[in-house]
């Protein structure tokens, strides 16, 4: 039986299989996009569906620094609306 892939969350840095986890992507114009289907190319990193670690991470410029680049305010927006419509 194969193992589900793991990845670490950039705000808590806890491990969790990859499906429990939100990627998101740099793309080659330096845009952060939310990948829903995990498949984009590009830098990547990955963040709980949770208010909390999204919020450490808006605090510790996480993100940021995982896909070096700039963040605003409205990718924070956008990953909170995400957990909201799925649970």
């Amino acid at each position: 039986m194969m193992r589900e892939p793991e990845r670490q969350c950039t705000a808590c840095r806890i491990r969790r299989p990859k499906r429990e986890l939100i990627r998101l992507v740099r793309d080659p114009e330096g845009e952060v996009i939310i990948d829903i289907r995990q498949r984009a190319d590009g830098r990547g990193t990955y963040i709980c569906r949770s208010e909390e670690c999204i919020e450490l991470a808006r605090k510790r410029r996480g993100i940021d620094r995982s896909l070096i680049c700039r963040t605003t305010d409205d990718l924070y927006d956008r990953l909170k609306g995400i957990i909201y419509e799925q649970t």
